[in-house]
């Protein structure tokens, strides 16, 4: 159905949403896996559950649906045909050493619904398998404290594992390896869940590029944005707007790819850069001296034209969107110490719930102040815990229903 997936907005007003609640999973980050984990630091799960739980009910007080990503799986799990089949596909993406295959399975399918959810996304230490087999591996283990498969803790930013589309939703091949295990979950959500199940799907997680949702802007009914990042190809792009543009159903006529520093700093194009209103975006000032905009353009025979567009961006924006101008707000201001602070804790990565209405970590005062000089409504969260995994309110949040 239609209406259980609607993006064509950034800014219209947000009815549904994906979260999912920090988990365990941040328990088993480590010192020593903090880099291959894309952390900076290890949050303190209490406080980041506590910030994110205030997150979530923000949202809730705005009219928003908040739904969690453990809830749809646990949903999808009940069938036991496909709990099998999850559980097989699950250990053969995260356990490279097969003689511990068939313990993992039996383990796994001795938890119930939840418990197999949280305890996929937590990782699994080889102590937990010996309990749940009459032989011990602990000659095969070594340290029984060790992971024998490795925790999701970025499972928390529910942007970049798929984005919604339009009516439909690319499922994302992600950058890094330890990343790609999360798309799983929205794999079996779009394929079994009964609420989700007739989505269209205009990108696939086997397909042979890479691509986040950080990196994808809905603009309008007939364009979007799509960052060209440290972790989304150009070659995705192409991949992704052949087939949208192939659904005779979609609106969707043209993409606008933005190329922006292949950077951890940047990432992706929403921590650069996001829309607030609906004739204004933040921006972070560093990108403009290395922003590059290419334009593709939908043909009659749903193939598309690509070009470069050499117009500054705001005029570029405010053409797309149908305006008269578009105003272009930097975080941090004119303070260059400020802009790389604020953009560094996401003060760019803004999730607008109504036209003119964000939210937006606390911590960010100068820009916080510079969106409200504008007139923007800018409802704030803690983040002294949830910043630690670098992403913002919009990495936090999947819209699936703006209307």
């Amino acid at each position: 159905m239609h209406n259980e997936i609607n993006v064509f907005s950034e800014i219209a007003p947000l009815k549904t949403v994906l979260l999912h609640r920090p988990g365990k999973e941040l328990l088993n980050l480590t010192p020593d896996t903090l880099q291959q984990l894309l952390f900076d630091d290890i949050p303190f799960l209490k406080v980041a559950a506590a910030e994110h739980d205030v997150f979530a009910q923000i949202l809730k007080d705005n009219g928003t649906e908040v739904l969690y990503l453990e809830d749809l799986m646990k949903d999808v799990l009940e069938d036991e045909k496909v709990r099998k089949q999850f559980i097989r596909q699950f250990i053969e993406e995260g356990c490279a050493d097969r003689r511990y295959h068939e313990a993992l399975f039996s383990y796994l399918d001795s938890l119930d619904s939840m418990e197999l959810v949280l305890t996929s996304m937590e990782g699994i230490k080889y102590r937990q398998i010996d309990a749940g087999v009459k032989e011990s591996l602990s000659d095969l283990a070594g340290d029984n404290n060790n992971m024998l498969m490795a925790p999701m803790p970025n499972l928390y930013f529910t942007r970049d594992p798929f984005a919604v589309v339009g009516n439909g939703v690319s499922l994302n091949r992600m950058y890094f390896e330890t990343r790609r295990r999360e798309t799983i979950y929205g794999e079996y959500i779009f394929r079994y869940h009964p609420r989700f199940n007739k989505t269209k799907l205009y990108y696939d997680r086997y397909a042979p590029y890479h691509i986040e949702g950080g990196d994808i802007l809905n603009l309008n009914e007939e364009t979007i944005a799509i960052g060209i990042s440290q972790r989304t190809e150009a070659n995705a792009i192409e991949f992704l707007a052949k087939h949208i543009f192939r659904d005779r159903e979609s609106p969707l006529k043209k993409i606008l790819a933005f190329s922006i520093p292949k950077d951890r700093s940047f990432m992706h194009l929403d921590t650069v850069f996001t829309q607030i209103d609906y004739d204004k975006f933040t921006i972070h000032p560093l990108i403009n001296d290395h922003l590059k905009v290419f334009s593709l353009q939908r043909r009659d025979d749903d193939s598309f034209n690509i070009a470069r567009m050499d117009e500054s961006l705001d005029k570029i924006l405010a053409r797309e969107m149908k305006l008269d101008r578009c105003e272009l707000i930097r975080c941090g201001g004119d303070d260059h110490i400020a802009s790389q602070r604020e953009q560094w804790n996401d003060g760019s990565n803004t999730l607008c719930i109504a036209p003119g209405k964000i939210l937006v970590y606390e911590r960010n005062e100068i820009t916080n102040r510079l969106l409200e000089s504008y007139g923007v409504q800018v409802l704030t969260m803690p983040s002294s815990e949830l910043s630690r995994g670098r992403g913002g309110p919009r990495c936090m949040s999947m819209p699936l229903v703006r209307i």
